[in-house]
């Protein structure tokens, strides 16, 4: 069910609102908002992944960018049982002529940084990402 929430803005933030919006690639102001003030919000609680406690217990995807020959470091994350991979994907970017390997995973926030730290400094790993998944108290799943 949907609530209508007002709130007053100076007018700078009004009147650029709707720039902000349609350049994050939104078409609906209310999305916008909302996913705006989620991620605030998730950023003030828990911090990125670099500021947050060791022993957080973090869930994302781990998202590797490569050339062939750091295969043997990616099955070693993955059986290193450090991080618990639930879901692994590897495909080949035809445009880009890159491999990319998506792993879902849960563990310790200094288990996927020192994950990240090896992978970055691996030869032929051009890009490591992390994207954490938004906290929730109940949901779905």
């Amino acid at each position: 069910m949907s609530k209508i929430i007002s709130f007053s803005a100076d007018g700078s933030f009004a009147d650029n609102l709707e720039h902000l919006m349609t350049s994050s690639g939104y078409q609906n102001r209310s999305r916008f908002l909302r996913d705006a003030a989620l991620f605030f919000a998730e950023i003030q609680r828990r911090g990125e992944l670099k500021d947050m406690d060791a022993d957080e217990i973090v869930e994302g995807h781990l998202v590797v960018y490569y050339q062939h020959g750091v295969e043997g470091k990616l099955l070693e994350i993955r059986h290193s049982h450090e991080l618990e991979i639930s879901s692994y994907n590897h495909s080949c970017l035809t445009h880009s002529h890159t491999c990319v390997d998506i792993l879902h995973a849960v563990g310790r926030a200094v288990k996927f940084r020192e994950a990240i730290d090896l992978l970055r400094n691996t030869p032929n790993v051009d890009k490591v990402t992390f994207v954490s998944a938004p906290m929730r108290d109940d949901g779905c799943c």
